[in-house]
């Protein structure tokens, strides 16, 4: 249940548990905005690189470079961006990134030289990019557990679309006023992301104080007490009895055979004390004193009523890196990224080349977002109600995603191309939208480790990001085929899953071990208790007695 904030209906959401809900959905719909700002408009970006090409004579290779720089300061800034949300906290973060992306948008408009746009929209947008993207997924999947594979497939569905509608509108709308202004209304879109900033409230779970536990506690710190009383009766009456011969009275004599090691000297006064606070428990009188503990009792009472030593959040923790199971997932991240981007931005030029009229070769990133969309939604649904590992099902996808890249090399006819791009959009909405949610998966990292792991991974992507578009341009300025560049995405995309696969294969022998483990403590366990069974079987606690009446006038003992 939320607890609201006094202060503000945007301030932090107090709830007893993950709510997989509530204020989580105004995440998700920023989370969804975000994406049409920053995955969404780099992807589309491929739509003006012919206009560059023209408009500054440069090369496909050294026109990449502006996409290149882009990702590589969105993935390399990672951690800066975990370090900032840590201490400044996410909403400051988002809507400075918001206010960067805008910029180097709108300024890449008035410049005159490809060399600038490496600063206006590489460095300045992709900083911002960074700004706004890694903290918003991140409280995303804080607000959900459950349902958080499915929530956060249907949010990252913003640049998808934003790909389906920027790709032919720009396409109509810089005949009409140029690539210039085009930009410039691009930049006025991305000033949401500033907005989508304030909804990211922080989230705090603070479990509700549940009272019945305490109540239980002292009930069972009684009934420790009052059995402390009766073992403390038995010890006296296996001791210290004393026969009724010696006592002249008309008992039977009692002599134990079974001889304690407690000291009688300390138990009388710890056995007086109980049995006066059992009386008067039993009574229904207030106990005149307090329960009696020994001093080992009272020093564990002392430590666990000492104040909580708590320590201070890392802005920074690279600690994930001593992680096997996480630098073979970063290398499939790393060479995942070389076949993310540079699809998107050859696919237009490809079709043109193998004879596809301009208009309609547009419409090739509007059936890959399509496309995206349902493989989005698709993973989402799938993650939610799988029993198997989710890593393996992101596999699956990945080497379908190789087979595609395969295809477009060899594919020539309009229709050919149309089934690649639906179904390269396909597999890269299931792949793009898990593989960093993925994080937070105990196949991987875990949730609580997530906020520091994003930030490492995605750094570790950027060397990929900064060299697929110029190594898939290079490609084709040798070749002079289009073709060429998806080629060096199916071998990025082949790599990936072979490091994927050794995520699998480290978390299968870590959990392998650990049964061992537990198994072997297990049966360590086993044999200790029947051990002690043992020992408590060959003991001899008896007591033998000859009962004889008052008028008798001699008593035996045996």
């Amino acid at each position: 249940m939320m607890v609201p904030s006094p202060h503000c209906c945007l301030g932090p959401k107090v709830y007893s548990e993950v709510p997989d809900g509530g204020w989580g959905w105004a995440v998700a719909v920023a989370f969804f905005l975000v994406e049409v700002s920053t995955y969404g408009t780099i992807k589309s970006l491929g739509i003006f690189l012919q206009d560059l090409m023209e408009e500054f004579r440069e090369t496909n290779s050294r026109v990449s470079w502006v996409i290149s720089i882009c990702v590589f300061i969105f993935s390399f800034t990672a951690p800066l961006s975990t370090m900032l949300s840590n201490r400044f906290g996410y909403r400051p973060v988002v809507m400075m990134g918001g206010f960067l992306i805008s910029l180097g948008t709108t300024l890449s408009a008035f410049t005159t030289s490809i060399k600038e746009m490496y600063i206006t929209i590489g460095i300045v947008s992709g900083l911002g990019y960074c700004f706004s993207f890694l903290p918003t997924i991140t409280i995303l999947a804080q607000y959900f557990n459950r349902r958080r594979a499915l929530v956060t497939s249907v949010a990252s569905t913003g640049e998808s679309f934003a790909i389906f509608a920027f790709a032919p509108a720009f396409t109509v709308l810089k005949k009409h006023i140029g690539w210039r202004y085009c930009l410039i209304i691009l930049g006025i879109i991305q000033t949401s992301v500033i907005g989508c900033g304030l909804l990211l409230c922080p989230i705090i779970i603070k479990p509700e104080p549940v009272k019945q536990d305490n109540e239980l506690d002292k009930e069972s710190l009684s009934t420790k007490q009052l059995q402390a009383v009766y073992e403390l009766e038995n010890e006296q009456t296996r001791t210290s009895i004393s026969s009724g011969a010696s006592l002249g009275s008309a008992d039977s004599g009692v002599t134990s055979l079974f001889t304690s090691n407690v000291d009688l000297r300390t138990v009388g006064a710890e056995s007086k004390a109980l049995l006066q606070w059992d009386v008067q428990v039993k009574e229904g009188l207030e106990p005149s004193l307090c329960p009696p503990t020994t001093v080992k009792e009272k020093s564990e009472v002392q430590v666990e009523a000492g104040p909580l030593k708590t320590s201070k959040p890392k802005l920074l923790d690279f600690s994930v890196v001593k992680d096997g199971v996480f630098i073979c997932y970063s290398l499939f991240g790393l060479f995942a990224t070389l076949g993310f981007f540079a699809p998107q931005l050859y696919v237009i030029e490809l079709s043109k080349s193998r004879g596809m009229e301009p208009s309609m070769a547009s419409y090739t990133l509007s059936v890959m977002a399509v496309a995206e969309i349902f493989g989005r939604l698709s993973i989402g649904v799938v993650l939610n109600h799988v029993r198997c590992r989710k890593t393996l099902v992101l596999l699956g996808c990945v080497v379908m995603m190789s087979l595609v890249l395969v295809a477009f090399t060899i594919v020539w006819e309009f229709w050919g191309l149309m089934v690649c791009c639906a179904f390269f959009g396909f597999f890269m909405g299931t792949v793009g939208s898990t593989h960093i949610p993925m994080l937070a998966e105990e196949d991987v990292v875990g949730i609580q480790k997530m906020a520091s792991a994003v930030g490492v991974y995605v750094c570790i992507q950027s060397f990929a990001g900064l060299a697929g578009p110029p190594l898939a341009g290079m490609l084709v300025d040798l070749t002079q085929n289009y073709g060429a560049a998806f080629y060096s995405c199916a071998v990025g995309m082949g790599l990936s899953a072979i490091c994927l696969t050794l995520v699998l294969l480290a978390k299968s022998s870590m959990c392998q071990r650990k049964t061992e483990d537990e198994d072997e403590s297990t049966e360590e366990e086993e044999e200790e208790e029947k051990m002690t069974r043992q020992d408590d079987g060959n003991q001899v606690d008896f007591l033998d007695m000859d009962l004889v009446s008052e008028d008798s006038p001699n008593t035996s003992v045996i």
